[in-house]
């Protein structure tokens, strides 16, 4: 272990923590010097500190030797610009806006956003993800210009979500995966995709982003193009219920009969329930397709294992796959901001089923030698939440593990998930920590670590959010008036509400 690890020069716990202290320890400190509001930290002023302290590690070697690229490379101590964004630059720049904000770290802040002003250049040719632009691009600038009503951010936002609606132009509507942002416009999908389909976690996780693009635009096209989505989807036969991963966007028919919760259908699953919620709890619609295709994911896919591990495996063609995925781990957290809003005798259940989903990814974690999650587990072969494959144990920075804690922390107040979230924090900084930066590791049950040589933007922009939120008071972004994007944007709630006037009906955002 590093010396100097959770040693964090805060000012606002005028010393330093260091990392012999545990987390009950911390606790009782944190309640005697009560809530410490200072530079952004909220709540637990001392276990805040420690995810600014990391969060400013984290930036502070990016801005050294990455600056204006998308990611770090800590071991070689340069940047990496990678194929996924067609162009566009400084990914962890526009993906830490937020967080840099929220901690507070305002002269980071003001470095972020001068460069973003001066040298986001949105005229760039290339191929890119239309799902990744959308999560971290468009709902990074989102969200900065829904928490610091600078104009600048809504300006370039606006210019960005135009590019990408030539990709809707299909027989069906729906969008391609990937996108040319250059004059041309074109689309195409990504070639690994089953016969040119596209992928129900890429085309489904448009619409909290695109209905707030109509509303600053006072243009209904990007609602209009993500609510046709919806409505083919209601449209074609679902198998069992449930919604296949890949689908044709010139017939609008299902190519192959995969299902996961994990890659490839995911955030699908999360947008239909936070766009309900978004709504202010009126789109009817987005709560009866979640709250179905819930009751589908349960009948079909959620299990319990030998040793009592309730996990949701994946469907081939009827064939369950005992596997789940690290990415499957954000559903704990989906299923629990959801509890309130189904049957109300099943209110219970739900949190239930949250609660034992959640403890699961925690076993994953806690079953590994560095007490981090494996990208894949499995339950099969005397297997329990544990990788089998060597290709599955690697652990790139990801989030939905503490994701789920920080939802279940924030609707039970469990004080078991604050503990967890400390676990992770004391793991990432023993074992991801290196001279200039974070990185992944390529086992995740070596007891001699191999790391990737990548800060991945989403661990700015996610991890290091979710851990800071964990251990804040529940007034910071309350999840009554904020809802989170899938790369952990917070974005506010549209409330409708009657105004007098020429006006006639308006919506409001939270923000307002």
């Amino acid at each position: 272990m590093h010396p100097y690890l959770f040693t964090v020069d805060c000012v606002l716990c005028h010393f330093p923590v260091e990392a012999t202290w545990s987390y009950s320890s911390l606790t009782v400190l944190a309640l005697f010097l009560g809530p410490q509001e200072h530079r952004g930290v909220h709540g637990f002023g001392i276990l805040n500190c420690v995810e600014v302290g990391m969060m400013k590690f984290a930036w502070d070697n990016y801005k050294s030797f990455a600056w204006g690229k998308n990611e770090l490379r800590p071991l070689t101590r340069n940047g990496h610009i990678g194929n996924m964004f067609g162009g566009l630059r400084g990914a962890s720049i526009v993906d830490s806006l937020d967080t840099l904000y929220i901690m507070g770290l305002m002269d980071e802040y003001n470095d972020a956003k001068e460069w973003v002003e001066t040298s986001l250049d949105l005229n760039s040719n290339g191929e890119a993800s239309l799902f990744e632009v959308n999560i971290r691009y468009v709902g990074g600038l989102l969200s900065a210009y829904y928490l610091t009503g600078e104009e600048m951010f809504k300006r370039k936002v606006m210019v960005l979500g135009e590019k990408l609606l030539p990709a809707f132009n299909t027989p069906t509507g729906i969008p391609r995966g990937v996108i040319n942002l250059g004059s041309s416009g074109t689309s195409w999908s990504w070639g690994w995709a089953s016969a040119g389909s596209s992928i129900l976690a890429e085309f489904g996780t448009l619409h909290l982003e695109f209905v707030h693009l109509s509303e600053l635009s006072n243009n209904g096209i990007y609602t209009e193009k993500v609510m046709n989505i919806r409505k083919l989807l209601n449209k074609i036969e679902k198998p069992h219920g449930l919604y296949p991963n890949f689908l044709s966007p010139v017939s609008g028919n299902w190519v192959q009969h995969h299902v996961s919760i994990g890659g490839l259908g995911d955030s699908f699953y999360e947008y239909l329930i936070k766009s309900y919620l978004m709504s202010d709890k009126t789109d009817e619609e987005a709560k009866t397709m979640y709250y179905s295709a819930l009751e589908a994911i349960e009948a079909n896919l959620v299990q319990k294992s030998p040793g009592g591990l309730t996990y949701m495996a994946e469907w081939r063609g009827g064939i369950l796959d005992h596997k789940m995925g690290h990415l499957a781990c954000f559903s704990g957290g989906m299923v629990v901001i959801g509890a309130d809003d189904g049957a109300p005798e099943k209110r219970q259940h739900y949190l239930d089923l949250a609660a034992e989903i959640t403890h699961t990814c925690h076993e994953s974690y806690s079953r590994s030698a560095t007490k981090l999650g494996p990208e894949a587990f499995r339950f099969d072969g005397g297997a329990e939440a544990t990788a089998t494959r060597l290709s599955d144990r690697y652990y790139i920075l990801r989030p939905e593990v503490i994701e789920s804690y920080m939802y279940m922390w924030r609707l039970t107040h469990d004080p078991k998930y604050r503990e967890w979230g400390w676990e992770a924090v004391e793991a990432l900084e023993q074992h991801c920590r290196v001279e200039a930066g974070f990185s992944g590791i390529r086992d995740v049950y070596a007891q001699t670590v191999s790391h990737d040589n990548m800060q991945q933007s989403f661990f700015l922009s996610e991890t290091l959010k979710y851990l800071y939120l964990l251990f804040s008071d529940d007034d910071l972004l309350p999840l009554e008036d904020w809802v989170f994007n899938t790369e952990a944007h917070p974005l506010p709630v549209v409330r409708k509400s009657c105004l007098q006037g020429e006006g006639g009906t308006h919506d409001k955002t939270t923000s307002e």
